[in-house]
């Protein structure tokens, strides 16, 4: 399941006192869940970008915490800088980066606003998606006077905050106004060239950006531009909607590029830019030699990059994320200027847990022998959910063996249509050997709940019983997940590279021992419910399963023996 993820990025207008700015920050930390990913202070315009990502939750509490910090230590009567502000936190956007949409992220901020007002007493605009009217989507909108217009702005009608209206007071002259908002994610993007040429770099740009060029006169570089009847420059669009773009030399690499922020991934993906600046840039004679990321990037917009370029390659994609990656790197040259890391790069790697804290992050080695320890758990369903994710590993590896096979190039889609849902359905058994796990702690963690009180009798009874119910579910999706891989492994059997059927009934093999193997564990967790009818109903629920896959390992084992027997 893709983890929910959203990034925040408050302004506050504090760019000079770093005593301040940490302790923002620090408030903006104290909440656990929190990664904070960058503080870019401005001398001159008095102003401190931060960033921070993390679940949802966390995120919208992270953000009220550093608003609240703001007013505390921000008096916007003192305040000066180069930059437009009208609050203490001057702009703070939701963002969307996993697994959540851009309206989750308007809802989010519309609740923060009003939270902000009502808890802080802060008056509060929504912009861009968050935004109430179609006007105030544009923050310049939201902003227009800056701070020094709020006396006339509020408490009165069309001007006044969305949030928090009312005369202006001592407390709004002292914290301003907050403007919410929820946007996409914007990606910074700059397409190196082989050229020194700012000119035509600035050509390139303006072949693909939304905007386009000025129509001019005679269709002439150097003609005049065309105006409509209301003396506008009439533009001729470029081919990449979403995107805003110029050409620029930069000393530092020697090459020209075409920088671009790219506002609307959805409309826009990252491989489709690149490969639309490759061929505008061809078309002037030039070539792309690379892309450099400013900044971070979601996940999505790298690995759908990735199977982009496998897919023109007629390659499988069903292969580990890593190497898809790994294809996306290669493709557009994203490593030209400096080595990319992903790690450092991918915003949902900067936030993963570090490696070795999970059983999937052990070793084959360290796995076994973390087993054999005296420690009670992984036990039998994590290696059970283990076993099964080796049973897909291998009918996704016949897919991706039979989607390369010589030959075989009119049916590679085919295969690796299946080598994507192995990948898909390997990671979710790989995540429930460690769930595995976590329902055995669950339990321990309840048996160790005091027991001095009847009050506190009955509420560890409540958590024994609903952390063995928990224990027994767990199981229970591992025998399904499982008994899919017979699925798999059987198209293989029949259709695949016909070297490899001995991997697809190793595979059947391990699937059949997963199922039951997490059927135990479904069985002796059960036996601890307290509702009886809840227990018999759940094994009875394994009981079918089992019996489905003692049959599927029966019937695919004879016809793999008398494939391999001729």
């Amino acid at each position: 399941m893709e983890k929910r993820i959203i990034e925040c990025v408050p302004n506050f207008s504090e760019g000079r006192n770093k005593e301040i700015i940490k302790k923002i920050t620090d408030a903006i930390e104290s909440v656990k869940g929190i990664r904070l990913l960058d503080v870019d202070p401005g001398e001159a315009t008095n102003r401190t970008v931060v960033t921070f990502v993390g679940e949802p939750e966390a995120v919208v509490e992270a953000a009220f915490r550093g608003v609240r910090r703001a007013s505390e230590l921000i008096d916007m009567n003192l305040h000066h800088g180069a930059h437009p502000r009208m609050g203490a936190t001057d702009v703070l956007p939701l963002i969307p980066v996993s697994g959540v949409t851009l309206e989750e992220c308007a809802q989010m901020a519309r609740d923060l606003a009003r939270r902000i007002s009502d808890d802080l007493g802060i008056p509060t605009y929504c912009y861009e998606a968050a935004a109430f009217t179609p006007e105030r989507r544009n923050l310049a909108v939201c902003r227009q006077g800056e701070y020094e217009a709020l006396p006339e702005k509020m408490n009165h009608p069309g001007l006044a905050p969305d949030f928090g209206d009312r005369p202006y007071d001592e407390a709004a002259a002292r914290t301003g106004a907050t403007a919410v908002g929820a946007r996409d994610f914007l990606i910074a993007v700059n397409f190196n060239l082989n050229t020194t040429s700012t000119r035509r770099a600035n050509a390139i740009a303006f072949d693909v950006r939304e905007k386009g060029r000025p129509k001019r006169e005679g269709g002439k570089p150097n003609g005049k531009p065309v105006k409509d009847e209301n003396g506008n420059v009439i533009m001729i669009p470029g081919t990449l909607p979403g995107t805003k773009a110029i050409g620029w030399y930069i000393d530092e690499y020697g090459i020209a590029q075409v920088s671009m922020n790219i506002t609307d991934i959805s409309r826009t993906p990252l491989h489709v830019a690149f490969d639309e600046v490759t061929r505008a840039a061809a078309a002037r004679g030039i070539r792309v030699t690379g892309t450099e990321i400013v900044g971070l990037v979601p996940k999505k917009a790298i690995v759908d990059a990735g199977r982009y370029f496998l897919h023109k390659q007629q390659r499988s994609t069903g292969i580990p994320e890593h190497e898809i990656v790994r294809m996306a790197v290669k493709s557009m040259g994203l490593d030209e200027l400096a080595h990319f890391k992903p790690k450092e790069k991918i915003i949902e790697y900067m936030i993963e847990p570090e490696a070795g804290k999970n059983l999937v992050d052990l070793t084959v080695k360290g796995f076994a022998e973390e087993t054999a320890s005296e420690s009670p758990a992984p036990g039998g369903g994590s290696v059970s959910a283990y076993m099964g994710a080796l049973a897909a590993a291998l009918g996704t590896m016949v897919a991706n063996l039979s989607a390369h096979k010589a030959g075989w190039d009119d049916r590679w889609h085919e295969f690796s249509d299946y080598a994507d849902g192995g990948q898909m359905l390997m990671e979710r058994l790989l995540d429930l050997v460690d769930e595995d796990t976590a329902a055995f702690n669950r339990i321990m963690a309840a048996i160790q709940m005091p027991k001095g009180t009847d009050h506190e009798k009955m509420l560890r009874d409540k958590a024994m019983e609903e952390a063995t119910l928990y224990a027994t579910l767990v199981p229970l999706r591992t025998m399904r997940a499982a008994n899919e891989c017979f699925d798999l492994c059987e198209a293989m059997a029949e259709t695949g590279n016909p070297a490899s059927i001995s991997d697809a009934g190793v595979g059947v093999l391990a699937a059949r021992a997963a199922v039951l193997g997490a059927g135990l564990n479904v069985r002796i967790n059960a036996a601890g419910l307290k509702d009886r009818e809840k227990a018999r109903e759940l094994v009875e629920r394994a009981e079918a399963i089992e019996t489905e896959a003692k049959e599927r390992e029966a019937a695919l084992l004879q016809t793999i023996t008398a494939k391999i027997q001729g």
